[in-house]
């Protein structure tokens, strides 16, 4: 089936057409006629398979149909919950250019900038909101945002939601908005923790839909690991990066520190990186995600938090410079490689403090991942090559401090706003 043979709207369909959409994922022929009929949904299907349009198309159809015939603004009609702002401003861009040509209203609600552009489009009137927790309760406590008229509920990457402690605020919302609306859940993971949120918001008689292929791992993806001391990384990464000056490449480590010292680390070899993580401004982290989607900067350096659920589009190259502590988001990391019908790869370099996470990530995905033997002389002269191979004691020392500096001026900055 393809989506014009589907009785959307025609505004929405040349939307479609526009994205170059022609056949539904699994994910999206599965969805897309239990959300016409109104039904509330639990979904599960791992990233990349086109959640964000199964419920975006179907929603859009909904409400230009209502807007037509209602011909009256009445408050917010569809809340989109997610965990994160580079989420939200990627799911709102997804509605607005499905949209475009609907009558349909569309605004991102994150923190981290300036509320009143957002309180004057509230005002203006919207129809699909994407927002974080924080700023939407911000805005409803101060009483510029109302949830009472909402008919659809998204809560899209539930299960990242729950990881980051957003389960209180997802109640709260719970008791606001209408007991007769639909609700759409969209996790990539589900346990029981997932499920107990999952049936406190939905309908007993919900739709269970699962996309669960044998490999979570995407068949685009070639994954591989080599085993490399943790002191030594930066000279794998160094080396990588230089073999493949066109592509883009994002490396996932373990912390926020571990993310800017590895971006200085890559520029003292001319390699220009950024990083994205929390500990940045939002701005900061919007011209960061711009700089590496339009291929200004091929190395993006980041934390599992900042980029969970984000569509990079040609990334060529996943690298987990850290070996994950929770073995899931080692497919959370691989998905952002090899999405639709393009091929990826995924390199994990393995230090010896890190097997056992290895071996919890290889047991989440059901196989062994394969391994790159790098002889004695091969991994030396990768050292040695490396243009920060005399760096001395003194010049790491040198680096942390000023990192340390950075740091603190940035929390002197912050409490000097607050």
């Amino acid at each position: 089936m393809k989506f014009k043979d589907y009785n959307f709207h025609p505004e929405l369909q040349k939307g479609i057409e526009k994205m170059g959409l022609k056949r539904p994922t699994d994910i999206q022929y599965k969805s897309i006629p239990h959300i016409l009929k109104g039904e509330d949904i639990l979904a599960v299907a791992q990233t990349g398979t086109g959640k964000t349009a199964a419920f975006a198309i179907p929603i859009l159809h909904q409400l230009q149909v209502y807007k037509q015939r209602a011909r009256r603004e009445d408050g917010v009609r569809c809340l989109v919950l997610t965990p994160t702002h580079e989420l939200a401003l990627q799911v709102a861009d997804v509605f607005t250019t499905l949209g475009q040509h609907t009558t349909v209203r569309v605004l991102p609600l994150i923190g981290g900038v300036d509320q009143d552009p957002q309180i004057a489009a509230l005002n203006k009137g919207i129809d699909v909101l994407v927002a974080t927790p924080g700023r939407m309760f911000d805005l409803i406590s101060q009483g510029h945002l109302r949830v009472d008229r909402v008919q659809t509920l998204v809560l899209d990457e539930a299960d990242h939601m729950l990881d980051l402690g957003f389960i209180q605020d997802i109640s709260d919302l719970h008791r606001k908005v209408p007991a007769n609306r639909q609700t759409l859940f969209f996790s990539a993971t589900i346990n029981l923790r997932i499920k107990k949120m999952a049936y406190a918001l939905i309908n007993q008689k919900a739709i269970r839909i699962q996309i669960s292929p044998k490999d979570p791992v995407s068949r685009n993806v070639d994954h591989y690991v080599t085993e490399v001391e943790m002191d030594d990384k930066r000279f794998f990464l160094e080396r990588l990066v230089n073999s493949r000056p066109e592509d883009k490449i994002l490396a996932f480590v373990r912390t926020k520190v571990r993310a800017e010292r590895l971006v200085k680390a890559m520029e003292r070899v001319g390699i220009t990186a950024l990083a994205i993580h929390s500990g940045k401004e939002q701005q900061e982290r919007s011209q960061v995600l711009s700089a590496f989607k339009t291929g200004t900067v091929k190395l993006l350096v980041a934390t599992d938090v900042s980029a969970r659920g984000i569509d990079i589009p040609e990334v060529s190259c996943v690298v987990n410079y850290d070996l994950p502590e929770q073995a899931e988001n080692y497919v959370h990391r691989v998905g952002r490689t090899g999405r639709g019908k393009a091929r990826g790869q995924a390199i994990s370099f393995c230090s010896p403090q890190e097997e056992k996470l290895l071996r919890e990530a290889e047991g989440y995905i059901g196989k062994p991942i394969p391994v790159i033997k790098l002889d004695e002389d091969d991994y030396e002269n990768t050292r040695l090559l490396s243009d920060e191979s005399g760096l001395t004691l003194n010049d790491l020392l040198q680096e942390i401090e000023g990192l340390e500096d950075e740091r603190r001026r940035k929390k002197k900055k912050k409490k000097g706003k607050s």
